[in-house]
């Protein structure tokens, strides 16, 4: 599993839909997931801040939560099947865990009204996410700084060492 956040909200350029971003902890990767106009606005005012006069339906679930001396461990997105990510919210009450099936973005959405870290099955990571370009290429420039920096006596160190191992 690795520990994504979200980044950012936008709109798909070929489906005009809503899509949140989940990056990697490290801002290597990132994760696109199409979701719901309705959805989109929760993420959108548990990311801002932003107060609502009566809960919504992420605010009634984390109530109900709370109420029943619970709480929100992590969500999961584990599975994609058919171009249709799978997600799991993970609760924990009186010793024990309970997982919920639920969309990835009514997950995201309560992940982040009540702090819960987000992960996502590292076979979504492999197949679906996106590289940072920006990242790689950083990555790239030190690795050609370091090559272009190397000294042949850089060489012999390794090898003098080495010999007292063989």
């Amino acid at each position: 599993m690795r520990r994504m956040k979200v980044d950012k909200l936008g709109i798909d350029l070929l489906t005009h839909d809503p899509v949140v971003i989940l990056k990697d902890l490290e801002g290597k990767r990132y994760l696109p997931i199409l979701i719901g106009p309705f959805e989109a606005t929760a993420i959108a005012l548990a990311l801002e801040g932003t107060p609502v006069p009566r809960p919504l339906s992420h605010d009634l679930m984390r109530s109900i939560i709370h109420s029943l001396k619970a709480k929100v461990a992590r969500i999961i997105i584990h599975d994609i099947q058919e171009n249709t990510f799978y997600a799991k919210v993970v609760l924990e009450s009186n010793g024990g865990t309970l997982e919920i099936d639920a969309r990835p973005s009514d997950s995201i959405a309560l992940a982040l009204r009540t702090n819960a870290p987000i992960f996502v099955s590292e076979r979504i990571v492999l197949e679906e996410t996106v590289a940072d370009k920006q990242a790689g290429d950083e990555e790239q420039k030190k690795f050609k700084r370091f090559i272009e920096n190397l000294k042949p006596s850089d060489f012999l160190k390794g090898r003098e060492e080495g010999k007292d191992k063989d």
